[in-house]
């Protein structure tokens, strides 16, 4: 497996830097990985688009689909940003809002920074919305050792 120059055997990043790289990722990538799992256990991976206001990241999908029903269901998520060599991993307590919860401004925000506007479809979808709990970020083995740069819903940088 080969990584990139600016990546492979470069020096850790300090904690404080891997944060500020982290929003720096919430606030401009449109894209993730979510991985729910059912009720009994069965795992599912799916990219959606989000947007970030600084505390909780939006999401929307059908909640008929296997994602917004284990959404519903557990109201836990992990979520993958980036590539795999410089990337960030965000646990999350999940809360479900019908398409019409959300004030106007919000919606609007999130379909065009998205270029995805879930209420203007006729497949019913819902908004959840992710409030993080522990985010890790790390590119390469060297950067394991503080990779954990929020626990309890706190900043610990």
């Amino acid at each position: 497996m080969t990584g990139s120059s600016s990546t492979l055997n470069a020096a850790p990043r300090s904690r404080a830097q891997r944060r500020r790289d982290t929003e720096h990722r919430l606030a401009h990538d449109i894209d993730l990985w979510v991985a729910t799992a059912s009720a009994d256990g069965a795992p599912y991976l799916v990219p959606l688009s989000f947007d970030w206001d600084g505390r909780a990241l939006l999401m929307a999908t059908p909640p008929d689909s296997p994602t917004g029903r284990n959404l519903a269901t557990t109201r836990t998520v992990r979520l993958g940003l980036g590539p795999t060599r410089d990337v960030i991993m965000i646990d999350g307590e999940v809360e479900v809002l019908e398409i019409d919860a959300l004030p106007q401004e919000r919606g609007d925000r999130f379909a065009a920074r998205t270029d995805f506007d879930p209420r203007a479809l006729t497949t019913p979808y819902r908004w959840f919305r992710v409030t993080p709990h522990r985010v890790q970020a790390w590119r390469e083995v060297n950067e394991l050792p503080g990779r954990e740069l929020m626990r309890e819903g706190r900043w610990l940088v």
